[in-house]
């Protein structure tokens, strides 16, 4: 049999080509996504823990409605700050002009 290897990481010429991209408003929109997608998992678990926020029911079409609600509601919270998950996030992420992270 011939023997399998795997690559521990991407390509240099990939490497360096996401280092080039990674401009600081996409590590900051990046990072409000992932805040936005936080905060509509931490709203949709309170929803589905009790009674529901929004009232009860098993209709799958108010089911959807209340899920987009929340995600837009999700999305606008971490546009206008949220819970400063994204400030942090894009800080922790920002390179160091000497080189060193």
């Amino acid at each position: 049999m011939s023997e399998m290897r795997v690559s521990p990481g991407l390509p240099a010429e990939m490497a360096t080509a996401a280092k080039k991209s990674d401009t600081p408003e996409k590590v900051h929109d990046a990072a409000q996504q992932f805040e936005a997608l936080l905060m509509g998992q931490i709203l949709r678990s309170a929803r589905q823990s009790g009674s529901g926020w929004l009232g009860g029911g098993e209709d799958s079409s108010a089911e959807c409605a209340t899920d987009y609600a929340e995600q837009q509601f999700a999305a606008v919270l971490a546009q206008q700050g949220g819970l400063g998950l994204a400030h942090m996030i894009a800080k922790g992420l920002e390179r160091n002009p000497s080189g060193r992270n």
